[in-house]
């Protein structure tokens, strides 16, 4: 499983949208700024993130994006599977009922399952509150270093 660029600038974005939640709704112009990132390619990602309840959207001068929700309640995987759909290393994991005609005497499915479930428990583990308070606890260690 390889995470697109897609996937990587969704979470970027929303970071960035969880860091500056304070400055009310924030431009995509800004965002793209401080994330280094093109713009156009925002204006493409967007609109996968804006069909859910992740996003509140204003329109107009003072227009923008915010996040719906608090940061811890929007996890890594949420966001990944949003951008990436599936997050699984093969599709028969997913599968419900399973197309391979091998499932039943697949010696390496349970490693595939195994692996799909730690992906899942991991990066739904993670918030983008826990990412903000891991950069800050970062940034304090190294002022004291």
């Amino acid at each position: 499983m390889k995470i697109s660029t897609k996937g990587r600038y969704a979470l970027r974005t929303l970071l960035d949208l969880a860091e500056h939640r304070s400055d009310g709704y924030i431009s995509l112009r800004d965002i793209a700024e401080r994330q280094g990132v093109s713009k156009k390619y925002l204006e493409q990602i967007i609109p996968v993130l804006n069909k859910t309840d992740i996003l509140k959207t204003n329109r107009g001068y003072q227009g923008g994006y915010k996040l719906a929700k608090e940061p811890s309640q929007y996890t890594v995987g949420m966001i990944l599977r949003l951008t990436e759909g599936s997050l699984a290393p093969v599709a028969c994991v997913e599968q419900d009922p399973v197309e391979c005609v091998r499932s039943a005497d697949c010696p390496t499915r349970p490693i595939w399952e195994g692996l799909y479930r730690v992906i899942n428990e991991y990066l739904d583990s993670i918030t983008l509150q826990d990412i903000i308070d891991s950069r800050s606890e970062r940034s304090i260690n190294e002022k004291t270093k």
